[in-house]
């Protein structure tokens, strides 16, 4: 295991966006269950536009995760039924970097809300 997951002591739960619907409505993949470590914390990144905006909460994850996206910090068993945001503190993903680390085995993945 690598010293990136080491850290990764908390859990969150991750819908994958699927589609805008013909209506306009988002819809997602089922939520799965994730290892991470989730910051409160205003950092300042790049938009896939290219654009300075500023993070509500950044969250370090064990696996890829996508924009458009939703986290929600807790397990699969706390979700409520319905929507993501039918859960407070469900956030959407903005932006996803992935580093590896210094001998490329492992990556550090970021995901800022």
């Amino acid at each position: 295991m690598s010293s990136v997951n080491r850290m990764l002591k908390q859990k969150a739960v991750y819908w994958a966006f699927s589609s805008f619907g013909n209506d306009g409505d988002v819809t997602y993949a089922d939520p799965v269950e994730i290892a991470c470590r989730w910051e409160n914390k205003a950092e300042e990144y790049l938009d896939p536009g290219g654009t300075k905006s500023v993070s509500r909460s950044v969250v370090y994850v064990a696996e890829d995760v996508a924009p458009k996206g939703v986290l929600f910090l807790g397990e699969l068993s706390e979700v409520a039924s319905g929507g993501p945001f039918e859960n407070e503190g469900a956030m959407e993903i903005k932006q996803f970097d992935k580093i590896p680390d210094l001998k490329g085995n492992a990556y550090c993945r970021t995901a800022y809300l």
